[in-house]
């Protein structure tokens, strides 16, 4: 029983955590220190955070991405557009 509880508990955290690129994950990273921040972190910032309307899930992200050739995406691409632009 207490094994489920954990695992829900995760699964429950792991759910409200900001998606890398959105606009509550920028948020999130301009209040954290930049000493902090791993490579991946600064890539996704550098491409997504620092002109308005390119976080993951806006609507420019959401237009761009309808541009590109379905058969080019990725699948977290993919995800994240049915996720933020179809719903």
């Amino acid at each position: 029983m207490k094994l489920v509880l954990i695992i829900s508990g995760a699964l429950l955290l792991a759910a409200c955590s900001a998606e890398p690129g959105s606009a509550k994950w920028c948020e999130a990273k301009n209040e954290q220190p930049k000493s902090e921040w791993s490579g991946s972190d600064l890539a996704t910032y550098t491409k997504n955070c620092l002109i308005d309307g390119t976080e993951v899930g806006s609507e420019g992200w959401c237009e761009d991405l309808s541009g590109k050739p379905k058969g080019e995406w990725t699948a977290d691409e993919t995800k994240t557009y049915a996720k933020h632009c179809v719903m």
